[in-house]
């Protein structure tokens, strides 16, 4: 395959298996370069055509949790009350602006993530 900008899924698919064939290059060897200019244009092109969604905010949340061993009493210093972080966790109240500016400075959940519109058990206003 001839190096150029991946712009079709044959183009993608025909340098993805060149990149399976290559997988085991030896460091500083041009098959090891070839690898890495064709993982360049790969992870290029799947950047333009296959756009990664942000997870939901509440799931996000409970991630963020899960990974740094925070229970929902930890929440509360960013949401309120117990009973917020309840209502809040089982989508029965919205993050307000507060709210989600908290999660971000304390968590570090991207602020991107957090205002996202998702979906709540909470009635229409």
């Amino acid at each position: 395959m001839e190096l150029r900008p991946i712009r079709t899924e044959a183009d993608y698919q025909a340098a993805l298996q060149e990149i399976e064939q290559l997988f085991d290059a030896t460091p500083n060897t041009p098959e090891f370069d070839r690898l890495d200019i064709l993982s360049t244009l790969v992870e290029a092109y799947e950047k333009t055509t296959t756009p990664i969604d942000f997870p939901d905010p509440i799931e996000a949340i409970q991630y963020y949790m899960e990974i740094r061993g925070w229970s929902r009493r930890d929440l509360e210093s960013c949401m309120g009350s117990r009973s917020r972080v309840s209502e809040i966790l089982s989508r029965k109240r919205s993050l307000t602006l507060e709210m989600i500016r908290k999660l971000h400075q304390q968590l570090g959940i991207p602020a991107e993530v957090l205002i996202q519109p998702y979906e709540s058990l909470q009635a229409p206003a």
